[in-house]
């Protein structure tokens, strides 16, 4: 799809081009920043779930304002990426402002308003994709929002080539090769949004993903007992992809299968130890805290605590560091 003004009479030229943008993106409102004509160009095309645009235009103010986004209440959050070929950018969002050199990269969710502010005759490559691609938390996204990226900053080097090469050549792929690159820009962008959001949780340590991993902790030690626990389920409950549950353990001391693994034997250990004239058998423990398989069970239970469950329940455990005489 290719829109240009260079047919529309001046005074409307600005509420032209919002309107294109609006019926191919989302809908905005497109505001001139200077008294002279304005002139104003769009080039749209479709990757699989991902639209990948290039907007181009005199200096103006692009807004998405909580109106606009009132008047379509069931349509599906974007994430939106603008990637700045010339002329700055400065975005503002849940009050944050990030300015964009030329080269650089911002991210923003047209789910919450926000405005665009592009100081001087700008060229622009937007992608546009269904949050949920992503597969990250709503409320991380919410905080990496209206960052700026450089073409040397972090994720930068990687992602901003790439982006600039398929906004200049989308008009050339397959519908099957379209929707295989739609894939890499969402597995990207999600690599982008963890990385904002890593650097985010070294400079405040209560941050959004620390305090999910202690729901994710609390989760597991309350579903202990059912054996179809695992990073899949873990992962559904809480609304993210098993990739991204992965990537929050890895600043943890454990993996999420190992601490699942972990707890259980804790709980078993813990149940075998106590006495009592109508204790279980060490079978039934096991499986009351998952474990289906009464040999693996043994075996684990052997490698981490030295000595078969059996021997545990009956006393004869390994001695400790304040053991002996």
């Amino acid at each position: 799809m290719r829109v240009t003004t260079a047919s529309v009479p001046d005074g409307e030229k600005a509420a032209y081009l919002g309107g294109a943008v609006s019926r191919t993106l989302v809908p905005v409102e497109v505001r001139p920043l200077t008294g002279r004509p304005f002139d104003g160009r769009l080039v749209s095309h479709r990757l699989g779930h991902v639209r990948v645009s290039t907007l181009e235009a005199d200096a103006a103010r692009v807004s998405r304002t909580a109106a606009l986004i009132a008047r379509a209440p069931r349509s599906e959050p974007q994430v939106g990426v603008g990637v700045q070929v010339c002329g700055r950018a400065v975005l503002q969002q849940d009050g944050r402002r990030a300015e964009v050199p030329p080269g650089g990269l911002v991210l923003y969710d047209t789910a919450r308003p926000y405005s665009v502010d592009y100081p001087e005759r700008f060229r622009t490559h937007l992608f546009h994709l269904p949050r949920r691609l992503l597969g990250v938390p709503e409320q991380e996204l919410r905080e990496v929002a209206a960052t700026a990226v450089g073409p040397a900053d972090g994720y930068g080097p990687v992602l901003l080539p790439f982006l600039d090469t398929l906004a200049a050549s989308a008009h050339s792929y397959s519908a099957p090769v379209g929707e295989r690159l739609a894939g890499s820009v969402a597995e990207l962008l999600s690599g982008l949004v963890a990385d904002l959001a890593h650097g985010r949780a070294a400079e405040e340590p209560d941050s959004a993903g620390t305090q999910l991993v202690g729901r994710i902790r609390g989760y597991i030690d309350r579903h202990l007992a059912e054996p179809q626990l695992g990073p899949e389920r873990i992962a559904q409950a809480h609304h993210i992809s098993v990739r991204y549950l992965h990537r929050l353990f890895e600043g943890e001391d454990v993996t999420v299968s190992r601490l699942i693994q972990q707890r259980r034997l804790e709980e078993c250990a813990r149940e075998l130890a106590r006495r009592s004239r109508t204790a279980p058998t060490v079978s039934a423990v096991a499986q009351r805290w998952g474990f289906v398989n009464p040999a693996h069970f043994s075996r684990t239970f052997r490698a981490a605590y030295g000595v078969p469950p059996r021997e545990w329940r009956a006393g004869r455990r390994p001695a400790g560091p304040g053991d002996g005489a």
